[in-house]
């Protein structure tokens, strides 16, 4: 069996009396995109820290591509690409050349260069000084230079963070080239489910310190009951009859929302308001966002800017 490309085991990092991170157990198979989510706060990004090796566990162990971190720590980080938090550059150099500090660094082909730049976009941005550069540019940018050592394994900490909408276009379809055209696994972390939502194949939801669900999209939706949308002539009457039925109905501006998944009782329910003189005029399937099934499992707001 093909070891995880990412793999923890009683991941837990302490500050004083505080956990940050709580018994978490990570598992990331190959090629996938991973979107690791959570509020601000939740400790998505001490928990990356301990992937790349940049903070000590307090407790359990890293693997990454079947190896302990700890005793394999140069042989497995050099298949590792990463980019944390805000990327680092010289502004008055340019993107190029930024990116020849990196190759010499790791001591890769020159070509590399344009074929990174290729990649992300920025060939024809590539000789101008990184100050005259939109934050868009910026993170393609940081992409880029997290790609010049051809990684296996891409891990990213809300590279989204601050970007207008296209600019979040932009690093998404990024993120879901990489994967499908290269071959490569990505981490992403995010607070914004809607980002992560159109991209991810699989979903860590990490509240206060702890993971609270680990699976791929459509199973964390399927988990969730449908919620279906009455649009009635009689609401008084037809609240009646739905509370007859063992519903707890939500009146809303639209109608009347009650949660089920099973067509039968749909069907009766149906029958039994028609039988009271309710005329239905709407029986729709609203599938639940990703952010409302956030709320169902944590009670909080996935936007919220908790420090």
């Amino acid at each position: 069996m093909q070891p995880w490309i990412i793999e923890t085991e009683g991941l837990t990092r302490r500050f004083g009396r505080r956990i940050a991170v709580d018994n978490v157990g990570l598992q990331v198979g190959p090629g996938e995109i991973y979107g690791f989510l959570g509020p601000n706060g939740a400790g998505k990004t001490t928990t990356i820290r301990m992937l790349l090796g940049l903070m000590r566990p307090s407790a359990g162990t890293v693997r990454l591509f079947g190896k302990d971190l700890t005793k394999h720590r140069l042989d497995v980080l050099r298949r590792v690409g990463s980019l944390v938090e805000s990327p680092s550059y010289y502004g008055h150099v340019t993107g190029r050349e930024n990116l020849e500090v990196i190759r010499r660094i790791l001591r890769v082909s020159k070509r590399r260069i344009d074929d990174v730049l290729d990649v992300v976009g920025l060939t024809k941005d590539a000789d101008r000084p990184v100050k005259g550069y939109s934050l868009g540019m910026k993170q393609r940018l940081g992409l880029a230079m997290a790609l010049v050592g051809r990684p296996e394994l891409l891990i990213l900490d809300e590279p989204t963070n601050g970007l207008d909408p296209a600019g979040i276009r932009e690093i998404r379809r990024l993120i879901v080239q990489l994967a499908k055209e290269h071959g490569m696994t990505v981490f992403v972390s995010s607070h914004l489910l809607s980002e992560v939502e159109q991209m991810a194949t699989k979903v860590g939801i990490l509240y206060q310190g702890r993971l609270i669900f680990q699976d791929r999209i459509d199973v964390l939706r399927r988990q969730s009951r449908p919620r279906i949308l009455l649009g009635v002539n009689r609401p008084e009457e037809a609240l009646r009859v739905i509370r007859q039925e063992g519903y707890v109905p939500q009146v809303a501006q639209e109608g009347i929302w009650i949660s089920e998944s099973k067509p039968e009782r749909l069907m009766r329910l149906n029958a039994r308001l028609v039988q009271s003189g309710v005329g239905v005029y709407r029986l729709q399937e609203v599938p639940r966002s990703l952010e409302e099934i956030f709320l169902e499992l944590t009670g909080t707001r996935v936007e919220e800017d908790a420090s």
